[in-house]
């Protein structure tokens, strides 16, 4: 007995603004099956025994301490603008 039906797959299709064919709802309807049969397979795991995790890899954050440090001299930055005027970096205007 298949857990889900074409008339199912047609509607999310439908939701999903997909137009598909009679064949197409049909094989996607196998393949979806196929997909909950798997996917119920984990319902028979026993799982009593492991903690519940977010990421399956243990993580650590591996950012450094923010310090403050000084930055580079304005003079330098400068000298990379195409255009500046008072030590400013001049940009193009975007609001009309």
């Amino acid at each position: 007995m298949s857990r889900i039906s074409t008339d199912q797959v047609k509607h999310v299709a439908n939701l999903a603004r997909l137009s598909i064919t009679e064949d197409e709802a049909q094989n996607f309807t196998k393949h979806l099956d196929a997909i909950i049969t798997f996917a119920e397979q984990l319902n028979e795991l026993d799982t009593d025994n492991v903690e519940p995790t977010s990421h399956v890899l243990d993580m650590k954050n591996v950012m450094r301490e923010d310090v403050p440090k000084e930055g580079l001299p304005r003079e330098d930055v400068l000298k990379n603008a195409p255009d500046h005027v008072d030590g400013q970096i001049r940009v193009p205007s975007i609001i009309e």
